[in-house]
């Protein structure tokens, strides 16, 4: 990659979480059986005629003020004609020429770099149907025919897998918090085609782009970009003396997860193979002055206002307010989580790295298992109130993760082991002990070794099993230290 730069623009595509279809009153949901959900708009019956939704005009408007773009007053629908079996009526409705979205930027963090990245459009548009192949036969399934579309189409101003993955992940966020979509990639609700080319260092020129298509894994979309850049790269290297348009073809492509190559579905289709033309049967959208203000005003606390409230007034790191913000669930449980304690460390702490861990290989989150949020807090609170120690709280913390429900008070109160042993009278024996024991440990810490009184710690708490009192430890080990001295 040092002598190669690689130029990629996203088309992220986001189903709308309206409660009927884009320009039909079917309902809009996922998982009902096969072809339930549809009307004569949604299988193109002839003369059937299309109604815009108002709703999903007013969430592709907040979006718009969201990235900070321009959202246009006046939009229009085309017709984008191809033929294949799950478009019903053999073509598309969207917004080509006038898009109800124009600019807009998102501004990211990639390995600790602010980078601003460029949105050349939004538009609205409507899904196709899913095709379903079985052993000897294939379906298709209209439900998902007609389901409001905002696509998020990119200048090419991304250099990595890396950029792209963040740029996603940052709409993706973007759109949960104005609860524009739920998102979920595993159920198609956002997909992604990326438009990849590569150049030598330098070269000002773009290259033939190629386009990997319904992208809904950020591992499989980081995997299939990396391969593509590496695929156009060996091609240009094995045929340097070629004209570089003769060497990458553009075309349409796919990511196979086995053999971790993309590899060629059809050649790429140019605007003139859609046979663009202004939609007959909808009239154009016209937004007042009024309806756009209003949309503005009541749009809700975004990731980055959350980001900068998390890094300035609670004194979050820039490293843990990001891993907060990205994921709205995990976001405002830790809002939920602050009502009843004010220790934002250890509560962003506990919410994005320990229970995670505890949680993944259940296949878990903090929400999907139903710890709450309060219990949580009470966890946080017994350790800093001086109730538990670190170490039982860990133990505490695997109840909580078995038993879903189980106030962590309770936990505690009804197991002896994890009552912390703050008894001065008892501990003492014990240091004298611990003392007794690693003469060379007192030597390095008056010979000024301070990591000497972190093992003698240690030593105590492994003989209390975690149970002894932190603060009492160290005042007994530091007053005898010193008296040595």
């Amino acid at each position: 990659m040092k002598n190669w730069e690689a130029v990629i623009g996203l088309e992220v595509h986001v189903q709308l979480n309206t409660i009927t279809k884009l320009f039909s009153s079917a309902p809009n949901r996922f998982g009902d059986d096969p072809n339930t959900n549809i009307t004569v708009v949604d299988t193109g019956q002839p003369g059937a005629l299309p109604v815009v939704n108002r709703e999903a005009i007013k969430k592709a408007a907040q979006f718009g003020f969201a990235v900070n773009a321009s959202v246009e007053k006046f939009s229009k629908f085309d017709r984008k004609s191809y033929f294949y079996p799950d478009s019903p009526r053999n073509f598309q409705i969207t917004q080509f020429e006038h898009p109800i979205v124009r600019g807009g930027t998102v501004t990211i963090t990639v390995e600790d770099e602010k980078k601003e990245f460029q949105i050349d459009r939004a538009h609205l548009e409507d899904d196709a149907g899913m095709l379903k192949h079985f052993s000897s036969f294939a379906g298709v399934d209209y439900n998902r025919a007609g389901t409001a579309l905002i696509e998020i189409v990119s200048t090419p101003c991304m250099t990595s897998a890396k950029e792209a993955i963040a740029y996603v992940k940052t709409l993706k966020a973007i759109l949960e918090y104005i609860d524009a979509s739920d998102c979920n990639m595993e159920q198609g609700s956002l997909r992604v085609d990326a438009n990849i080319s590569v150049r030598p260092v330098g070269e000002k020129k773009l290259r033939n782009k190629t386009e990997i298509k319904n992208m809904n894994s950020f591992t499989f979309l980081e995997m299939a970009i990396n391969a593509e850049i590496e695929r156009q790269i060996r091609l240009y290297e094995e045929y340097e003396s070629d004209e570089p348009d003769n060497v990458v073809i553009p075309g349409t492509y796919r990511f196979n997860p086995n053999t971790k190559q993309t590899e060629l579905m059809r050649m790429k289709e140019r605007a003139e193979d859609y046979r663009y033309f202004p939609e007959p049967d909808l009239p154009p959208i016209v937004l007042t002055q009024e309806f756009l203000d209003t949309v503005k005003a009541t749009l809700p606390e975004l990731p980055q206002q959350r980001f900068a409230r998390y890094v300035e007034q609670l004194g979050l790191s820039e490293y843990a307010a990001t891993n907060l913000i990205l994921d709205k669930q995990t976001a405002d449980y830790f809002e939920e989580a602050l009502t009843y304690s004010n220790n934002t460390k250890a509560l962003c702490n506990w919410i994005t790295v320990e229970f995670p861990g505890r949680l993944k290989e259940l296949g878990h989150t903090l929400s999907s298992i139903d710890i709450p949020a309060v219990h949580l807090a009470n966890l946080v609170k017994m350790i800093d109130e001086g109730k538990i120690t670190g170490r039982i709280a860990k133990q505490v913390a695997d109840d909580m993760v078995q038993t879903p429900g189980m106030d962590p008070v309770d936990i505690v109160k009804n197991n002896p082991d994890y009552q912390p042993l703050s008894d001065a009278s008892a501990i003492e024996p014990l240091v004298e002990k611990v003392l007794q024991d690693n003469p060379q440990s007192i030597e390095d810490y008056l010979a000024g070794k301070k990591k000497a009184l972190a093992f003698l710690v240690g030593q105590i708490m492994k003989l209390t099993k975690g149970k002894a009192s932190p603060d009492i430890v160290n005042e007994l080990i530091q007053k005898k230290l010193d008296s040595k001295n």
